[in-house]
């Protein structure tokens, strides 16, 4: 490059976003810093653990080896396993043994499916990236039915007092009005 080209670089990199200082773009520009993700964000998202296992199997089809596959999914996953997948990864790039490396997502029950998945690919030389896909199939089935049920039960909570409010009303405009004809003609015409 010519020092024309690399002035004009420079000038591209410091006047392109005009939302932050110039010191704040060029210290942003580090390649292997992770990204800052707002963990209350991920943690309230239903579908976020099968958007993690989708991501974990995507990069495991394009090649990557499950530590580095690990490391660059545990940046955006939900709290649970973001803490596994960075442990798991750690250890895996250290060399550990991988029934060893996700010893700490067999301890928790939200990543127990994924610890029994990597260790039983890493015995049998299965490739995983299709287990991984199942289980965020099996993720999506489990929000769903959640979804489904807390539904149902806003239904029938909401029946009691839609009861307490219809039944009065019930009773005042349709009984009352029948049995005070019933008795003005009973009692009027004699029979009693």
């Amino acid at each position: 490059m010519t020092s024309l080209e690399l002035v004009l670089a420079a000038a591209a990199i410091l006047t392109l976003p005009r939302s932050a200082t110039a010191g704040v773009r060029l210290r942003g520009l580090r390649v292997n810093e992770p990204v800052a993700v707002v963990p209350e964000a991920i943690a309230s998202d239903p579908l976020a653990l099968a958007a993690a296992y989708d991501l974990l199997a995507a990069c495991l089809r394009a090649g990557l080896p499950m530590s580095t596959a690990a490391a660059a999914v545990s940046v955006s996953a939900p709290p649970p396993l973001a803490g596994s997948l960075r442990r798991a990864s750690d250890l895996l790039a250290l060399g550990a043994d991988p029934s060893t490396a996700w010893d700490d997502a067999a301890a928790n029950t939200e990543t127990e499916s994924l610890a029994r998945t990597a260790r039983r690919s890493a015995r049998s030389g299965a490739p995983v990236a299709a287990a991984m896909a199942e289980l965020a199939a099996a993720q999506r089935v489990s929000a769903e039915d959640t979804a489904a049920a807390r539904a149902e039960r806003a239904g029938v909570l909401m029946s009691g007092p839609l009861g307490l409010c219809f039944l009065p009303a019930f009773i005042c405009l349709g009984i009352v009005p029948v049995v005070i004809g019933l008795a003005s003609r009973t009692l009027g015409g004699g029979l009693l």
